[in-house]
């Protein structure tokens, strides 16, 4: 058993894909880039180093692997434990290349706030997850009059190697069981939910997280992140250029070379009291984490950050006509801004580094061979 079975929170939906034997030697030594000495930045992380330590994220995914050609699924992030819809969160998206299908980042844009919990899932699968997620709500109960919501569903083309992406397989139950597996804690990360048959960087690429705390201890701050990675580029770790000094990558088959093309989608989710202004200030920061990884956001990438916050005094209650709430300031914001760019970079390590060789009929992305990372990081004493 892989040391990511204790924490998973996916369903499996079809066939297990059998990993062959080299496949069984990366798993097992699966570690997180912290864990490895791999640690970005001045500022801690959180007691689960995740988007769930920001205080009621929750986060849940379904994996779907069928046959030798469907790798895919659904990641779920919930920002708090009640209905979005009636108890809202102020939110932002910032987009750094718009070559992508983030469903309805426009409302998000114009009313500043979620209604919904997030879904990340394949390109082609974006209007499916979204009709599923708008189903779900409309059943709970307090949702019998509702006439107008706004699924926000974010996606990366996992279609270059792995999935038979124009077979668009997700389906509403397996929306549903993102998000009933949703709950706080350890995240599985890796080849899992919306990150199963994903590329980065020319090897296996997944879902990733990190947090980070900021801000002196009588108002300290928590700012999480979670990604969807699947893009490509100049592949840099602790500012030390490991993708050239690997001198290949993993992937074999497929019908198309991704190259850099590919999209990452990044949540960052923080308990501090943010309007979606500075929301979209932070979510702008996350971009810088993204270039520290080596990407230039080519022009086939679709690159959003979603951000939100959860705090519990700048949510916006279904009915209100008149707020007056407290939010940090701008002076405040800088800390805030360290935490996004740390985090982010920190996630896109981890989703490289938890991800498992994968294959189907079309291919095989092998997963990143940290032994041999971790051994260039020794040699420019990039190791903590």
């Amino acid at each position: 058993m892989s040391r990511r079975s204790p924490r998973l929170l996916t369903l499996l939906m079809g066939a297990t894909l059998a990993l062959g034997p080299a496949a069984a030697a990366t798993e097992a030594q699966q570690q997180r880039a912290r864990a490895a000495g791999v640690a970005p930045g001045v500022l801690q992380p959180g007691p689960h180093n995740a988007i769930t330590d920001v205080r009621g994220v929750r986060v849940g995914q379904s994996t779907l692997i069928v046959g030798d050609s469907i790798r895919t699924g659904v990641t779920a992030i919930l920002p708090h434990p009640g209905n979005l819809f009636l108890d809202r969160v102020p939110a932002a998206i910032y987009v750094g290349n718009g070559f992508g299908k983030l469903l309805g980042s426009t409302q998000v844009a114009e009313l500043g706030e979620l209604e919904t919990p997030i879904l990340l899932t394949c390109t082609l699968c974006v209007w499916k997850a979204a009709d599923a997620l708008v189903a779900y709500l409309l059943a709970q109960p307090g949702m019998e009059d509702v006439r107008s919501i706004n699924p926000v569903v974010g996606e990366t083309n996992d279609g270059y190697v792995l999935n038979a992406i124009r077979q668009r397989p997700i389906s509403r139950d397996n929306v549903v069981a993102a998000i009933k597996a949703a709950s706080g804690g350890p995240v599985a990360e890796g080849s899992v939910g919306a990150g199963t048959g994903t590329v980065a960087f020319g090897w296996k690429g997944g879902i990733g997280t990190s947090s980070r705390l900021t801000g002196p201890v009588d108002s300290r701050w928590t700012v999480g992140v979670l990604v969807q990675t699947n893009f490509g580029g100049d592949l840099h770790i602790m500012g030390v250029p490991v993708g050239r000094a690997l001198h290949r990558n993993g992937v074999t088959g497929g019908q198309n070379s991704q190259g850099p093309k590919g999209s990452i989608m990044i949540v960052v989710a923080t308990d501090a009291p943010l309007s979606d202004r500075n929301l979209r200030r932070a979510a702008a920061r996350a971009i810088i984490g993204l270039g520290r990884t080596g990407s230039v956001a080519d022009n086939g990438s679709g690159d959003y950050v979603i951000a939100f916050s959860t705090h519990p005094d700048v949510r916006r209650r279904s009915g209100e006509t008149r707020r007056s709430v407290a939010e940090l300031g701008n002076d405040a914001m800088s800390g805030i801004f360290q935490a996004v760019v740390d985090a982010t970079e920190e996630a896109i390590y981890n989703s490289l580094f938890m991800a498992t060789t994968v294959s189907s009929r079309h291919g095989t992305v092998q997963a990143l061979p940290v032994d041999a990372v971790l051994d260039i990081l020794r040699q420019h004493g990039a190791l903590r």
